[in-house]
Order: C-alpha cells, then sequence, then structure tokens
C-alpha cells in the first residue's frame, strides 16, 4: 500500500494519521509540489485532479483524503470509526462534508496564505476559520467526540487543519473544547502529529 502525500498537506496528513491509527503499513511516497511533480504526467496518469493524497492499494486508487478515509475504514471492517448504522453514517457525512466545505475554506485556506502563499484574502479566511470553529466549540460542549461516543473519521478529517490553525493567524485560544478535543485525538494510540511550520501565531510560540 503506498500513500503519495506531502507532509505539509493537512489532506496528505489526515490519511497518513488514519493508517497509522488503523496500524497500516504504508509506504509514503513524497511529491514535491513545488517542482511540480503532481502535475507530472505520469502522476496525472494515476490522479486526473494532480491533488495529493492519493492512495494505492495493489493497484486500486483511491484519490481525495475523505474518500481514503471511508475506504480504509470499510476495507478494515471498522465499524467503529465509521458506523453503518443510518444515523451514525450521516453523522459522520455531515462532518466530512464540513471538513471539504467549511474547514477547507476557514482554517485550511487561512493556513494556506502563510505557508504556501496562496493569494486568499486573508481577513476573510480567517474570519471564516472562526465562524466554523464556533460551531465546533459549541458541537464539543457536551461530548468528547464529533459524531459519537467514540472516535470516528470525522474527527480524523477535521484534526490536521484545526491543530494548525495558528499557522494562518487564527488563534485557538478562546477555544477550549476545541482543545480538549485536540488533546483527545493527539492521545489515540498509533497518533502521528502534523508537521509544524513556524508561520503565523505559530512562530512565536
Amino acid at each position: 500500500m503506498k500513500l503519495y502525500h506531502h507532509p505539509l498537506s493537512g489532506h496528505s496528513h489526515r490519511a497518513q494519521l488514519f493508517c497509522s491509527l488503523l496500524g497500516l503499513e504504508v509506504d509514503l511516497v513524497e511529491l514535491d509540489l513545488a517542482n511540480g511533480a503532481h502535475k507530472a504526467p505520469d502522476y496525472l496518469q494515476l490522479n486526473r485532479l494532480g491533488q495529493v493524497p492519493l492512495l494505492d492499494d495493489d493497484g486500486t486508487l483511491v484519490p481525495d483524503s475523505n474518500a481514503i478515509l471511508v475506504y480504509l475504514a470499510k476495507k478494515a471492517g471498522r465499524t467503529d470509526w465509521l458506523p453503518e448504522d443510518p444515523a451514525g453514517a450521516a453523522a459522520v457525512q455531515r462532518w466530512l462534508s464540513i471538513a471539504a466545505g467549511q474547514i477547507a475554506f476557514g482554517p485550511a485556506a487561512a493556513r494556506l496564505v502563510t505557508v504556501f502563499g496562496a493569494r486568499f484574502d486573508a481577513e476573510e479566511v480567517i474570519s471564516r476559520a472562526h465562524a466554523i470553529l464556533k460551531v465546533l466549540d459549541s458541537e464539543l460542549q457536551d461530548r468528547d467526540w464529533l459524531a459519537a461516543s467514540r472516535p470516528t473519521v470525522a474527527d480524523i478529517a477535521l484534526y490536521s487543519y484545526v491543530a494548525r490553525a495558528p499557522e494562518g493567524n487564527v488563534d485557538l485560544a478562546p477555544y477550549g473544547h476545541v482543545l480538549a478535543w485536540l488533546e483527545r485525538i493527539e492521545a489515540l494510540p498509533g497518533f502521528v502529529p502534523f508537521q509544524a511550520t513556524p508561520v503565523g501565531l505559530a512562530a512565536a510560540s
């Protein structure tokens, strides 16, 4: 099993993290994004969108980080991580949509400005980040995990970009429930950290 990734990509990290939490052996293949390795013809044959991560499971190609989480949980038969009952599955799907929506256009986008020089309106994306963090903090006020009484792929899908939000000048200090949730994820057996970058608010810590 191979995982094409980049160490500063939160999408890549969530896939790597879940592999580790499941105890799966995976060969990490780092792509040099700065020099366009993800747009090279041979890689585009594997993933037409030219994005990371990409999972190659003995010839079964799975692009998209959230799809990788679902694939791995299904293949391993881990209904603890991906519930199959209607309400449980819907609860997880809600957060996967938020990971691809509000998280991507909030804390992830804010971090893209400082880490990769993306030309987003910093004030706008930071505002979006705080909006979803307020919701997240409220949701975690009365429970430990997002979609169930235990960790699921929903938690893994949100972790990386929320954990590194300060790199995009998004202060996590006001969100005590979010900070406690991050610590719970980091305490899980098999946890692997997301590579830190000393930019934004993280530069002063």
